[in-house]
Order: structure tokens, then C-alpha cells, then sequence
């Protein structure tokens, strides 16, 4: 997990997950009780001390099954490592076509040792169509995509975002990619202006994305909405690293009702498969516990550790790391972040789970992630209707 680094706030949900659970979980195992140890290692937010952490852990805690979340070129370089080292390992927080394609660059590849949970870029798409359409005209959408891995596969034509949301009947517009960090988005604010386009989808960093808005706004040319799936699914709640800069920005956006995608609440109806603990008691317990408000990736967090207790207690020997990882490979389980089903994903080694639609609203008390589309996950009430970005 990274705990210090540009990532650092990312590795906070994790470690509180693993704090919280680690007493409980001291044993494991069906057909005899074997002896369960927590080891954690910074991966400093660099793919390179990543993949060294990951020896460590192997080499040094002979870890039987590694978890891992967070960071777009971190998480890989994590998978890699355990593919490289073979050790079994689960992450999440990253689209699997990422996950497969910037590893293997075939979407169908089959990994021996490493296996991810979370949603496709499609079904990033298909939530955006939802948000865009119960706001009104969405003909033409602008994309602000960068000319990374990120932005080609986002128009990959048949895995990509742009296919699924063509499938809608919506009208893409794409200025172009340009490069992280941006230094001015003037030509692609002009190109959205020539086409009309009042709704643009993103992907950008907090950084970039309040760029954007400044300069559209400045420039008379602010869209009435505007989703975006890499920023703003959570609050960077953390001061260390210089994120103060980041929260300013992220306020800043927060105030403009930026749309994003929900993949966990407290409002979810799951629970623990550990304990019984419901979403809203965990969210409740992180908040109680650190003063800071609940957020996304804390419910994925606490799912890793029920799917790795789940496949160190159903292997045939929880020492034997080919057996926990073909234990993984056929896990079926009901946890706090819903089912996961490695037997039925996408492709192999994938899990996937439902997208529903959020947007950043203020409240008296600063701003809150609300619900305004539930089509994949109907049981989630709807908490508010989508407002035009400010």
C-alpha cells in the first residue's frame, strides 16, 4: 500500500482495513487451524519500490497471497512483481481492461498468479449515458481524454469507452489528446465550443481538470456538466505529500458538481463475510476512528481481505501458494463490496462489479457523494437529482 509518496491518502482505507481486522483474523483454515499473520510494506507511490516491496514480502514475510489497490502504473507494477515471483496475488481500483491490456496487451490473457476486481471502461460509459441522459440533451459529448494508455484505451473501438457510449446513440467529440500535466487546454476548449458541446466526460487528473474548468470558464465556455471517472469517485482526505494543493483543487471541483462514478456506499445493502459488518457500519467505525468521512475504496479494501481469507481458508493447503491461487480463481463470494465471481468475469482472472452514478453536491457541511443513477444496482436509493456544473 503506499503510505507516503504522491499516492500516500490512497493507502489510508487499507491500512485502516488491515488495523481493524488483523486481530480478529488470527487463525485460518477449514480442515486444521493454521496461524494468520498481516505483513504490509510502503510501496512510496513508485512502481520501482513497488515491485521491491513485493520481494520483501515474498522473500522476507514468505507471504502466501499479496493484496494490493490504488495507482494507475503502482498496481501493475505490483501484479507483475507477483506474476514475475509467483505469489498469489488480488487488487482492485483500476478498470480491468487496464489491468489486462497495460500488462499484456491482450485482452484475453490468462495470468497464473494474479487476479483483479472492479468494472470496465464500458461500464464507466454505460453510468456517464445514464447521468447524461436523466440531465437532458446528450447528442454530442466532448471527451477530454490525455495521449496515455489511459486515453487509448478510453477509444480503444472495441473495449474502450467510446464504443459503449456510441451504443447509446451519443455523439462523441474528441479535441485530441494531450499530455499529463496539461499546460493549457485553449485549443480544446475551442473545438468544444465550434461543435456546441454543453456535456463533457473525462478522465483527467485533479490537477488538469481544474485546469480545464478555469479556462472554460474564463473563456465563456463552461459545459453544464461535467463527468469524470479517474478524480473525484473519492475525496483526498490526507494533508501529507502537499495534497493541501490538491484539496484546494478538489474543493474547487467539488463546488463545480462535478459527476463521477459510485461503486461503493454506506447506502449499499452488503456485508461483511467475515463478521456481518454492514456498509454502514464500516463506514460509520472508519469515520469514528480517523475524523475523516468515509470513502470508496474502504469497502474494496475490506472485500481484499475477505477474498484472501476466503481462498487461504478454501485452498487445499494455505501454505501452498498454486492452491490458494487456483483458490482464488474459482472464489464465488458475497462480500462488503457486493459478489465477486471469478468464474463468470469478462475475462480471465476479472470480477467485476456494478457502476452506479454519483455527483459531488454541497451540503452545510461541505460536500457529499449523492446518488442520481441506480440502473445496475437498483437497491441503492437515489438521493438526488443531477445539478448543472458550476
Amino acid at each position: 500500500m503506499p503510505r507516503t509518496g504522491r499516492l500516500a491518502a490512497l493507502g489510508d482505507p487499507l491500512s485502516f482495513v488491515i488495523d481493524l481486522l488483523a486481530p480478529r483474523l488470527s487463525e485460518v483454515g477449514n480442515a486444521g487451524r493454521r496461524p494468520l499473520r498481516f505483513a504490509t510494506r510502503d510501496s512510496r507511490s513508485e512502481p520501482g519500490r513497488a515491485r521491491q516491496a513485493v520481494r520483501e514480502l515474498v522473500e522476507r514475510d514468505r507471504a502466501d497471497v499479496v493484496i494490493t489497490m490504488a495507482g494507475t502504473k503502482v498496481l501493475p507494477a505490483v501484479a507483475d512483481a507477483c506474476e514475475a515471483l509467483g505469489v498469489p496475488c488480488i487488487s482492485t481500483t483500476f478498470p480491468w481492461q487496464a489491468y489486462v491490456y497495460s500488462r499484456a496487451g491482450d485482452m484475453g490473457h490468462r495470468f497464473d498468479w494474479t487476479y483483479h476486481f472492479a468494472w470496465g471502461l464500458d461500464d464507466i460509459a454505460t453510468v456517464f449515458a445514464d447521468i447524461w441522459e436523466s440531465f437532458g440533451d446528450a447528442s454530442a459529448v466532448g471527451c477530454l481524454w490525455n495521449d496515455d494508455l489511459q486515453g487509448r484505451l478510453l477509444r480503444h473501438d472495441r473495449h474502450g469507452f467510446a464504443p459503449a457510449a456510441a451504443s447509446r446513440g451519443h455523439t462523441l467529440i474528441d479535441p485530441g489528446g494531450y499530455r499529463e500535466p496539461a499546460a493549457d487546454f485553449g485549443p480544446q476548449i475551442e473545438d468544444l465550443r465550434r461543435h456546441a458541446v454543453t456535456i463533457v466526460t473525462s478522465a483527467a487528473t485533479a490537477t488538469d481538470l481544474a485546469l480545464f474548468h478555469r479556462q472554460a470558464r474564463e473563456a465563456g465556455c463552461l459545459p453544464r456538466l461535467i463527468t469524470c471517472s479517474r478524480w473525484l469517485a473519492y475525496p483526498h482526505t490526507s494533508s501529507r505529500g502537499g495534497a493541501r494543493n490538491i484539496a484546494d483543487m478538489e474543493h474547487e471541483l467539488a463546488e463545480a458538481r462535478v459527476a463521477t462514478l459510485v461503486y461503493w456506499t454506506p447506502g449499499h445493502p452488503h456485508r461483511s463475510s467475515l463478521d456481518g459488518i454492514t456498509t454502514g457500519e464500516l463506514a460509520a467505525a472508519y469515520q469514528d476512528c480517523t475524523g475523516n468521512l468515509w470513502l470508496q475504496p474502504l469497502g474494496l479494501a475490506h472485500a481484499l481481505v475477505e477474498v484472501a481469507h476466503h481462498a487461504l481458508a478454501h485452498a487445499d493447503a494455505p501454505t501452498d501458494r498454486r492452491a490458494v491461487a487456483q483458490a482464488i480463481g474459482s472464489t464465488r463470494l458475497d462480500t462488503i463490496a457486493g459478489h465477486l465471481d471469478w468464474t463468470s468475469g469478462p475475462t480471465p482472472n476479472i470480477a467485476l462489479i456494478p457502476l452506479i452514478g454519483g455527483q459531488w453536491q454541497p451540503t452545510h457541511h461541505g460536500h457529499q457523494l449523492a446518488v442520481v443513477t441506480n440502473t445496475a444496482c437498483p437497491d441503492v436509493p437515489v438521493t438526488a437529482d443531477v445539478t448543472p456544473t458550476r
